[in-house]
């Protein structure tokens, strides 16, 4: 599976990248289904990597637990790096 930023990460010149939790939530259960979740969340975090800030959206869509906790270790990296979460 390929995953494109595209797909759930929106990016606006001066401004924090967008991440909507429903397409994220959505490329989840499909990485679920062909098992690559780590791959998903990898390029996550690559993608990330690429900006400084990101502002989340839709974020009902995390009331999944396993959900959440594997975006929680992408952001937590995230942050430490230097990011900002909004």
């Amino acid at each position: 599976m390929k995953v494109e930023r595209r797909d759930f990460l929106f990016l606006r010149a001066g401004q924090p990248a967008t991440l909507s939790c429903e397409p994220l939530f959505m490329r989840f259960l499909d990485s679920q289904l062909d098992g690559t979740t780590a791959q998903l969340f990898e390029h996550l975090a690559a993608d990330l990597g690429k900006v400084n800030a990101v502002r989340l959206t839709d974020t009902t869509w995390l009331a999944r637990a396993d959900l959440k906790a594997q975006l929680d270790i992408v952001l937590d990296a995230f942050r430490a790096a230097g990011g900002r979460v909004e």
